[in-house]
């Protein structure tokens, strides 16, 4: 009988160690695939552009300004080993993309596609440095000012400082202070 119950208690035991070895492996499978693949709940960096201004010039006059700011997402490990600054990456992006797009009229906004402008950005950037770095191009900021807009704003802006002030001027033989 105590032969019985010694081998009862030996099948228990090693059905319950194969079982748990069986999800520690596979529980580390999952674990290797989703640490390849990072997502926007971890293993990626968001890195902000600033404000990329872009004259738009129809028939040798600037038209207006196309102004962006973007994010987007790399792998921290892989944006390290980069000698280019990627802030200049991205400028130099979506300046190739506007003037190699003479067809995009920014002031029929129903008419943008942005899910393209995204798309040819991440494609634009891995493809000059050959490596799929930028995972994703999300967009904070996208806006078109027509040359009259600008010059409004500009009038605008010159009504509102009041009149009878002027700023100080330097004194002869000084050098103003920048």
């Amino acid at each position: 009988m105590i032969k019985f119950a010694l081998a009862a208690i030996w099948i228990c035991v090693a059905t319950l160690g194969a079982v748990v070895f069986a999800f520690q492996s596979a529980g580390a499978k999952v674990d290797t695939a989703t640490a390849s693949e990072p997502s926007m709940m971890g293993g990626l960096d968001y890195v902000k552009t600033e404000v990329i201004s872009v004259p738009l010039i129809r028939n040798g006059d600037v038209a207006g300004y196309f102004l962006s700011r973007l994010v987007y997402t790399v792998r921290p490990e892989e944006m390290k080993k980069l000698t280019v600054p990627a802030n200049a990456l991205i400028t130099d992006s979506v300046y190739s993309y506007i003037y190699s797009s003479p067809e995009i009229d920014f002031s029929r906004t129903d008419r943008l596609d942005l899910d393209a402008f995204r798309t040819h950005m991440r494609d634009a950037i891995n493809a000059r440095v050959k490596y799929n770095l930028v995972q994703d191009v999300l967009i904070e900021q996208v806006d078109y000012l027509t040359k009259a807009e600008i010059r409004d704003n500009a009038i605008k802006r010159r009504r509102k400082e009041p009149k009878g002030e002027k700023k100080p001027e330097p004194e002869a033989g000084h050098a103003p202070a920048h």
